[in-house]
């Protein structure tokens, strides 16, 4: 029986890192006395080695990452916790013993530099004799040009990349280039890799358009000499350095965390502040003035297409075309409690238990009906890309202008081209930003809020 691909590679990078927290407290404890005179010591390291990391991006190692790598990130990250756990003895101990706290974080960060390493060839051998955690990769070139990625994929199994086929310009070039994308797509393999200075710019978009359309990992070989006229994201497996066309802040880990953690501290405040409140109140006014359910339940698409129940105060009659058409200005299925709800967003509320639950986020891109969804995916270009990170209550293309009901194309396009964006520039500060302006155009009234 062969292993889902990638079924535990989320769990790896979280894993080490609560590993890492119990070592250091661990150690402090029994090799510092610190913890006696000064009582918030366990959180302040915890927390300092948590920025430190994710300043130099200690947890960020992939499967491709050379060992010296590792320990030089790991020498900078112990040189630092150092210097702050001395700053911290120097103020609030009295009799601070500075060798003490070297000696500490020596050994504690030396226990943590062997423990990352056993998980690194533990993974490594895993790959090797269970054939686990590896990614189905297909090569696009010409065979001169791509030999160098093809030996390392068939030398390098302990990389965990299983080369299925390639695919050489050594024939027709456009049948070759259509084989390939039937190929990836029949057989779901989870990574494409081009050779760039092989295609026309054309062929290019179109692949990119396949790749962004159908959520599969696009990824290209520059040549030596090729100028690169934008910011890709360089990689490099042994000494061939790769591509990567769009580079997703959120498939970090440390970035996962941050968000996730903000998103069930602010749904859990909602919750407690303003639901355990509203939901009895806005019950009785929704069914004293029509029939049937508090919550508007509905099927969305959600992180990597995937369908998931999202919750609505209901504003409108019951009907059967609430699944399949959107609202629309004075639209008579939409009850006089409705239209307030919906004016100032109030009915949006209960996506909070979906954030909760780790459907949605707080911030990120509008999730859409399944129907508009399928039928977006045909008509506009990279709308699949939107569904690479979790749907959001709230959003950037929301905050400029492009919320409510899709009227001409431009409205999807443009609610496109934000959610990208959003995607390769997240912050934790840009969410906040995106919560502030919401609540504030909320305030306000909009103008395509009904």
């Amino acid at each position: 029986m062969k292993t889902k691909t990638g079924r535990y590679s989320g769990y790896i990078r979280p894993f080490s890192f609560v590993i890492d927290l119990i070592i250091i407290n661990v150690f402090s404890i029994y090799m510092t006395d610190l913890s006696t005179h000064f009582m918030f010591f366990p959180l302040l390291i915890t927390a300092a080695w948590f920025l430190i990391a994710s300043n130099l991006g200690f947890y960020e190692v992939y499967r491709y990452t050379k060992v010296i790598s590792i320990l030089n990130c790991a020498l900078k990250q112990g040189i630092a916790f150092t210097l702050f756990c001395l700053s911290i003895a120097f103020f609030y101990s009295e009799k601070s013993n500075f060798k003490e706290i070297v000696w500490f974080t020596s050994v504690a960060l030396a226990t943590i530099v062997i423990v990352k390493l056993f998980i690194y060839y533990f993974l490594k051998k895993y790959r090797v004799i269970y054939g686990g955690n590896y990614r189905t990769v297909v090569l696009l070139g010409n065979s001169k040009s791509i030999e160098p990625l093809r030996h390392f994929f068939t030398e390098n199994p302990d990389y965990g990349y299983k080369l299925i086929k390639i695919f050489d310009f050594e024939h027709d070039k456009r049948s070759q280039i259509q084989d390939f994308l039937t190929f990836v797509l029949e057989n779901k393999i989870d990574e494409m890799y081009c050779f760039m200075s092989d295609l026309t710019h054309k062929q290019i978009s179109d692949i990119t358009y396949f790749a962004d359309n159908n959520l599969k990992t696009l990824k290209f070989i520059p040549d030596e000499k090729q100028i690169l006229t934008r910011n890709f994201k360089f990689e490099y497996y042994d000494y061939i350095p790769v591509i990567s066309l769009r580079d997703i802040v959120l498939d970090e880990t440390v970035n996962k965390v941050i968000k996730r953690i903000f998103d069930i501290l602010f749904s859990i405040l909602i919750i407690l502040f303003i639901l355990s409140w509203l939901i009895p109140l806005l019950g009785l006014i929704i069914k004293l003035e029509s029939k049937g359910p508090l919550f508007f339940v509905q099927k969305r698409n959600g992180l990597n297409y995937k369908e998931f129940n999202c919750y609505k105060f209901r504003s409108m009659r019951l009907n059967d075309q609430a699944h399949i058409n959107q609202v629309s200005k004075n639209d008579a299925r939409v009850t006089k409690v409705g239209k307030f709800i919906r004016k100032t967003s109030i009915d949006e509320l209960p996506q909070f238990f979906n954030v909760l639950l780790g459907d949605m986020s707080v911030v990120g891109p509008r999730p859409h009906m399944v129907s508009h969804t399928e039928m977006y995916a045909l008509r506009i270009d990279k709308f699949m890309v939107r569904h690479f990170i979790k749907p959001g209550i709230t959003g950037l293309a929301q905050t400029n202008g492009f919320r409510g009901e899709v009227e001409i194309d431009a409205d999807i396009i443009n609610r496109v081209k934000y959610d990208i964006f959003y995607m390769e520039n997240w912050s934790i500060l840009l969410d906040i930003k995106i919560i502030f302006i919401t609540i504030y155009n909320t305030l306000k009234g909009e103008e395509k809020a009904y």
